[in-house]
Order: C-alpha cells, then structure tokens, then sequence
C-alpha cells in the first residue's frame, strides 16, 4: 500500500535514530519506515526469546469526543464499545455499507465520552475522512495522527525492561488494557495489546519526547538482550500469531465472517454501519473464508498466488511467508467455506508450478503458557 506518485514520504519522530542505527529504510504506506536492523530472522528471535522494539509512530489515532461519543463509536464499529470499561481497549473495525473492511482498529475507551481508535497508517486519511462522514450531534472526530508516537516492545521480557522506566504497575495492566503514566519522564499511555503473538506494551506519546522514550527503552533493554526490530519481523510474527493484515488478509471486498473474525462482530448490541448486510450474507451462507495452510512441497506462497483443489475449485493466497520460529511455509488463503477443514489438500501455483498444501490449525503460533 503505497501514496499516490508525487506526494513526499513522511518520517516519523525517530528517522534519525533508525538511519544512526544502521535501519534498512523503505517505503511503506507512503513513510520512510525501517524494514530490518540487524536482519529479519535475528529480530524475530529476540522477539520471542527475548525482546524487540518497534516504531509505530505512523499509524493513526482518531480521537472521539462528546457526550454521545459512545453511541458514535457504536454505530462506526462493529465490536460492542458499549462493553468496555475505562482503561480497557478492544479489536475492531469499519465496515462499509457491504460489510466489508473500510479498517482493522484498536478502540480505547479513555472516559465514557472520550475514545481514541488507532487505525492502519496507509488507510488514516481515509478512515478520519470516513468517520467524520457519519459524524453525529453531541460526538466529534478529530484526526489526532500528528500529536502521537507510538512505541512497541514486545517480547517476554518485555515487562522487566518497561518497569525500570515507570512509576506505573504494569504487571496490574491487563492484556487489551492501558493506563495513563509516564515513560522515562515523559507522558502518555502504556497499553498491553501487541501485534506479534508475544506479551508486550506500546507507549504513546506527543512526538518531541519519541526520541527520549526510544533511548530509554533501548538503554534499558541491553541487558536482556533487546534488539531494534523492523516491518519485516513485525510481519513474519503477526502471521505465525495468525493476526490479519490490512491490504492483505482483509479489505474492502472481504467481510469479518469470511476473514475468520466474526468474534468482532457483535449483532446483539444493535444497530451498525454493515449490519444489515452481514446479517444477509449469514442467512445465505458465507462464501468464502480464510484459512491456515503449510506448503507440503518446495516454495514460499505469496499474497495473491492462485490457489487450486482437485475438482476445480479455487481460491488465493493473502500472506504467506517461512518464519523462523515455525521453521516452515505456512500462510493465509481465502478458500471456498467448505474447504477449510484440517486436513483438506489443494495446490498453490508458485512461480508457474503447482505446490501441494494442507490446511493447518491456527495460529500457527502461540507464547508458551498461553491456550
């Protein structure tokens, strides 16, 4: 996912840092973002064994705001906001009137008539274009991107790193949790989500202290063996944790049920915008879903490699990759709804050949201790 020719590429905040550090800069989404330091499979280990650190300072924070905040957020997403106490945080989404993706969010619940949704970077003028559209009285949307960076660490050692830089009692911080504290003496918000299977905390703050928490962290990380991470492990450690990837796993033509997430999709807490048409397509019976699958031959499947079953069936890749932790090809497919048991064999047409698959159980990972 690419800006239109001609529009320059933004920075965030630590640019600096990553080119001093050796970052391997990319275009992504329209910024110049650090796809690797030390290597992809070096950063994907220390993440699982130990701990990485990331920056997402591009992706996008939507402020709501108002005495009818909530009943906006409920009528622009389709999980229930209304479940949520302050503190807490929940996976998301738009819908178009289709039902199919406008975004994948996070939703934070700060106070009962204020909401900060963090949604994809390449997609953030679009959704705060989106959201502004079905604006309500008593309910506003701001665009807040420019007043936040984003700091992720992840990795099992996550907490004992980001505990000697804060007053806060992180181990009381539940998963999809946050608090509002400060961070190496700078202010904002530490939350428990991540986006690579591992327990870990992301630290918002306004931009001009980025660079103070991201040394900080960094500093204290050494002795446990932290490692700057890029997109590249980020991506290779959402996909064995079998989390959906924006523009590649979900979009405008895919609905939650068949992105295997209707679990955020709560019909009884009334009316949304996609309601109506998902309610449709669960009557009629869901096409297609997305399922797991490990490459039995030799290759990688990629997004959009055709995919191929012995009576004539077909379907596509939507990721796929051979991360180092599983040690094998594995990815996502969108395949007919009745194809997606364990243990259904198809091909995937890689570079002209066709290369035997099974679907597999997902995710393909999960951290030790957890079901």
């Amino acid at each position: 996912m690419t800006e239109p020719a001609g529009l320059p590429l933004k920075r965030t905040p630590l640019f600096d840092r990553h080119r001093a550090l050796g970052g391997k800069i990319v275009d992504f989404a329209g910024w110049e973002m650090p796809v690797q330091f030390s290597g992809l499979t070096d950063e994907h280990i220390a993440v699982r064994t130990r701990a990485g650190l990331f920056d997402v300072s591009h992706m996008g924070e939507i402020r709501i705001r108002g005495p009818r905040a909530l009943a906006l957020v409920q009528k622009l997403t389709c999980n229930d906001a209304g479940a949520l106490a302050d503190g807490r945080i929940q996976y998301s989404a738009f819908l178009t009137d289709q039902g199919t993706f406008v975004d994948d969010l996070l939703t934070y619940r700060i106070a009962s008539d204020d909401f900060l949704l963090v949604v994809n970077a390449g997609n953030t003028p679009k959704d705060v274009a989106w959201a502004k559209a079905h604006e309500i009285d008593g309910a506003t949307v701001e665009d807040e991107s420019p007043k936040w960076a984003q700091i992720a660490l992840q990795g099992p050692r996550s907490q004992e790193i980001l505990q000697s830089l804060t007053k806060a009692d992180l181990p009381a911080i539940g998963y999809y949790a946050f608090t509002i504290t400060e961070v190496a003496g700078v202010s904002g918000i530490v939350s428990r989500t991540g986006y690579t299977g591992e327990d870990g905390f992301e630290v918002y703050c306004a931009p001009e202290g980025a660079v103070t928490v991201w040394d900080a962290i960094l500093e204290a990380g050494k002795p446990f063996g932290i490692a700057l991470a890029g997109l590249g492990a980020r991506d290779t450690l959402r996909l064995e944790a079998k989390m959906a990837l924006y523009g590649n796993d979900i979009d405008d033509t895919v609905t939650p049920w068949e992105a295997d997430l209707g679990w955020i999709v709560k019909m009884k807490k009334g009316d949304f915008i996609g309601r109506a048409a998902l309610e449709a397509q669960k009557a009629a019976g869901v096409p297609r879903k997305l399922a797991g699958f490990a490459v039995v031959g030799r290759g990688i499947a990629r997004h959009g490699y055709p995919v191929r079953f012995p009576d004539g069936a077909t379907g596509v890749v939507t990721s796929g990759t051979q991360p180092p932790t599983v040690g094998k090809a594995i990815g996502l497919a969108l395949v007919p709804a009745d194809r997606t048991a364990v243990g259904t064999e198809f091909e995937i047409e890689i570079r002209g050949k066709g290369v035997a698959a099974v679907v597999v159980p997902t995710p393909f990972y999960k951290r030790p201790g957890t079901k």
